[in-house]
């Protein structure tokens, strides 16, 4: 019998639904029940349970004794594999920890993943600001420290796909005009660094250096988060840049892409 959803038939693969199930789960809804899952995932109850079933089985999902599901560690396991995230870990992490032993403050490590970022590392320090990072979580280009820097450095398609918007803001220190938005992505070309003042919470500054890959391309960007008016950005730079630097050369960085 045909699964309906939304009064008609729900014509999506069995993985797309699998997806969908997945896809349910965020930050802020780490846990949910059936009824839950099957609504936010648009699957009939019956289907969502069947594909459940099937998730708790082999570990995707794992269901606690009140019936409600979370991601279970199988799928954490195969998401670590990911390439751009093991080795790049594996290789930023000594120079990550440095750079924290020298500021004792929040460090991050982000790739881009079309027109969103995704960290993929970071270091809370113990009496820093709080920060609204976690590891595989995703944010704007447009806002952060990591996220200028790549997006700077990003394909000139990617670049206008995200200028034309919509950019969001976050306080009103946020740069959503398209106009100023490119001029400051030329300023991050040039200084070689970027900066983010109070453009994700008012009382946070950033600063993000870029990591090169083999070829010389931007695979990456590392950054210093601190509580603004605690440092100068020019005084942050360069520490960030040296940790950005050795991040590169462990990845084995060459001259850059023309």
């Amino acid at each position: 019998m045909a699964d309906e959803t939304h009064g008609g038939p729900d014509r999506r693969s069995v993985t797309a639904k699998v997806l969908a199930l997945l896809d349910a789960f965020t930050p802020r809804a780490p846990e949910l029940t059936l009824t839950q899952m099957a609504r936010r995932s648009g699957l009939s109850l019956s289907t969502a349970y069947r594909r459940a079933a099937e998730l708790v089985e082999w570990g995707a999902l794992e269901r606690d004794a009140e019936g409600r599901y979370r991601i279970g560690l199988r799928l954490w396991e195969v998401a670590s594999l990911a390439p751009r995230g093991l080795g790049l870990r594996e290789a930023a992490m000594p120079f990550l920890e440095d750079l924290y032993e020298v500021t004792r403050e929040n460090v991050q490590l982000a790739v881009r993943e079309g027109h969103e970022l995704v960290f993929v590392e970071r270091i809370a320090g113990r009496h820093a600001i709080p920060v609204l990072t976690r590891v595989g979580g995703r944010f704007d280009l447009h806002s952060t420290g990591v996220g200028l820097v790549l997006l700077a450095h990003a394909p000139v398609d990617v670049q206008d796909g995200v200028l034309r918007g919509p950019l969001r803001s976050h306080t009103p220190m946020t740069v959503t005009d398209p106009a100023r938005l490119r001029a400051l992505l030329a300023e991050v070309r040039r200084q070689g660094y970027a900066v983010s003042a109070g453009q994700v919470t008012t009382d946070a500054l950033s600063v993000a250096a870029p990591v090169t890959g083999a070829r010389g391309e931007v695979v990456a960007a590392v950054s210093l988060v601190v509580r603004m008016g605690e440092a100068r950005p020019a005084a942050l730079a360069p520490v960030v840049q040296a940790a950005a630097r050795g991040i590169s050369r462990a990845l084995g960085s060459g001259p850059a892409v023309r």
